[in-house]
């Protein structure tokens, strides 16, 4: 419930490595978010600082992040933020991750061809009875079918 969801605008700064583990496939690479800005003085726009995201993907998501994405793909990724504070060689490291719940390519800086994964056909679906078309239309003298369908109602005596 408490978690932070964040959207993170970058380029893809790594090939996406895939691993297939016990609990699903895996896949991550490493994001690089730069930040830009209007220089002023120069009226040019300038790179500011870039932060480095590893983003995670799990089960069907790292599939397909390793079939779609290469370096340098401008992406969009929506996920949790995890960041980590340890002591490495003498030294405090942190890093951010982000569990990516949703990745694409930004298309305000290029086209992308949107494929659906292939699915392997199962045998029980072959062998399943086909099941025969319902009858959509209400039988004439039933109610609850439209008035077209409907016999007339008699009028009203007075």
């Amino acid at each position: 419930m408490n978690e932070t969801i964040i959207c993170a605008v970058g380029n893809v700064a790594t090939k996406p490595a895939f691993r297939d583990l016990a609990s699903g496939p895996s896949a991550r690479f490493r994001l690089a978010v730069t930040t830009r800005y209007l220089d002023r003085e120069k009226n040019e726009w300038t790179d500011g600082h870039t932060n480095f995201f590893t983003v995670w993907a799990r089960r069907q998501l790292a599939t397909n992040v390793t079939a779609s994405l290469d370096v340098g793909d401008p992406v969009i990724v929506q996920g949790r933020l995890k960041v980590r504070s340890e002591p490495r060689e003498g030294q405090n490291w942190t890093s951010a991750d982000l569990e990516a719940v949703a990745i694409g390519h930004d298309l305000t800086r290029g086209t992308s061809a949107f494929r659906r994964p292939g699915r392997a056909e199962t045998d029980t679906a072959a062998a399943a009875p086909q099941q025969p078309e319902p009858d959509w239309e209400t039988p004439p003298g039933v109610s609850g079918g439209t008035s077209a369908q409907r016999e007339p109602e008699p009028a009203a005596v007075t």
